[in-house]
């Protein structure tokens, strides 16, 4: 037992509209049925469903959260959305530095770390991805590629109650393709050994969620790694069915 409790984190990505609120009623309503899981249950929806989501699960155990946040509080930033803007939704997680952020949108450490400082700043959880791309791992870079992004991304003021870092590596989201046990192992291993030297005694706390083609049928096996406190779903967290049965392998 590591005293971590884990978190299984539902990322929508662009997906979802108002009517997918029965998915979300029928998280919580698996949620009340049978043992409470050992785990937090978090879903991030699109920034226009956050609101409403977060009002529909506000008395449950669903927590929502949200997907991606600008740096800044406010301002002339056409189309950006802030982290208080998000706390005031409801959300009380943000995603930051998402593979498909950096890739997508040419996001640098620098800037994943500006908008987990500002997440922190709302008194919100921060959940920093890292992950090498397939070229990176086919060159033997993966740990070197993952450590230069968790020491680059990491703000100060990270602790154990307030950041979750995520490591998933590029070429398995979406994919169906996931690493051996033993690659998840090694790199969550060195995850935290980099925690230690970055966050000190509070490292021992912070947890380290693992993401790529996560589903019902290897979250087992994913989720009892050593140093893996919980998983960061994506497709698998739109159906509840599928979110709920790798929950359960927490109960």
């Amino acid at each position: 037992m590591t005293g971590r409790t884990p978190i299984v984190a539902g990322n929508w990505k662009m997906n979802g509209l108002k009517a997918s609120k029965g998915e979300i009623e029928a998280i919580i309503s698996g949620l009340g049925t049978g043992p409470a899981p050992r785990a937090e249950a978090l879903i991030c929806p699109p920034a226009t469903l956050v609101a409403g989501f977060a009002e529909i699960a506000s008395s449950s155990a669903l927590a929502i959260g949200a997907q991606d946040c600008h740096a800044r509080v406010s301002g002339a930033h056409t189309g950006d959305i802030s982290a208080q803007m998000l706390a005031d939704a409801g959300a009380s997680s943000i995603i930051v530095g998402h593979s498909e952020r950096r890739a997508d949108h040419g996001e640098s450490n620098e800037t994943v770390r500006a908008k987990a400082a500002a997440v922190l700043g709302e008194r919100l959880t921060a959940i920093i991805c890292v992950g090498e791309t397939e070229a990176e791992r086919k060159g033997g870079k993966t740990l070197e590629v993952v450590a230069g992004q968790l020491r680059g991304s990491l703000p100060e003021g990270a602790n154990a109650a307030n950041t979750v870092i995520a490591y998933e590596p590029v070429w398995a989201i979406g994919t169906g393709l996931t690493p051996t046990t033993g690659d998840v192992g090694e790199v969550h291993d060195m995850i935290r050994r980099e925690l230690e030297n970055l966050a000190g005694g509070e490292a021992a706390g912070m947890r380290i969620l693992y993401g790529g083609s996560v589903k019902p049928s290897n979250a087992a096996e994913l989720m009892a790694i050593d140093n893996v406190d919980g998983a960061l779903v994506g497709g698998a967290s739109l159906k509840a069915d599928d979110f709920l049965a790798i929950l359960s392998v927490y109960r």
